[in-house]
């Protein structure tokens, strides 16, 4: 391939930015000189899922693949909270409550449609023209202004204390963990989000794409 895109299903623990130095590698040395690859919008370290890398000319239109809705399922856990809205963050107990599905549905309820959403410290949110990230692992105080986004639907696909699991067709812009913390304050019980999988990004399912042993990456 030369110019075009590239689907890629992500495995956890991976940044993003590793897939795309793995994937220009492969492609380089598959044609003799350094292919330009790109990203049209990261995943978190500890999500899998759907990743669109655009190479060669087609990385001038890698914004526009970047403004599309995408579908996610995650796995929320109640009654603690994260301090990165994941796994990888300093867990702190909050509640031993235990809400029943209509609680959980009528919550859920308030966040379909346009919401306002702050977005975590830790993102690859440039803050000042750095990584927002980079400066809460400085220490650094963190202010993340609010965005508009939209939940097109949030429906779920099953409940078994302390999880759910869930389903979200969303705006570009929205972030999942955030979602989660939301939820959870909402109920009064905490909530991060413990799992989480891209299954699209408008037309393109993850069931279409390759993995990077697919491609021949090894490492």
């Amino acid at each position: 391939m030369k110019d075009g895109i590239i689907l890629i299903d992500k495995l956890a623990g991976m940044t993003s930015f590793g897939v795309v130095a793995r994937v220009r590698r492969v492609l380089s040395q598959q044609q003799g000189k350094k292919v330009k690859v790109g990203h049209t919008g990261t995943l978190d370290p500890f999500a899998t899922g759907l990743m669109i890398l655009v190479v060669g000319k087609e990385c001038k239109n890698a914004g526009s693949y970047s403004k599309l809705d995408k579908v996610y399922q995650a796995t929320i856990r109640l009654g603690q909270t994260s301090t990165t809205g994941d796994p990888e963050g300093e867990i702190t107990d909050i509640s031993d409550a235990v809400p029943d599905i209509n609680e959980i549905e009528a919550v859920l309820a308030k966040f379909r449609g346009a919401i306002f959403q702050r977005p975590p410290i830790y993102s690859a949110i440039k803050i000042d023209g750095q990584r927002a990230y980079k400066l809460a692992r400085q220490g650094q105080t963190v202010e993340m202004p609010e965005r508009e986004v939209t939940i097109h639907e949030l429906t779920v696909i099953n409940y078994n204390y302390p999880e759910i699991n869930i389903q979200a067709h969303v705006s570009s812009g929205t972030y999942i963990r955030t979602l989660a913390a939301d939820i959870g304050a909402a109920l009064g019980t905490g909530a991060y989000c413990t799992q989480l999988r891209r299954i699209s990004i408008a037309d393109w399912n993850v069931a279409q794409a390759d993995t990077l042993a697919d491609m021949g990456v090894i490492d």
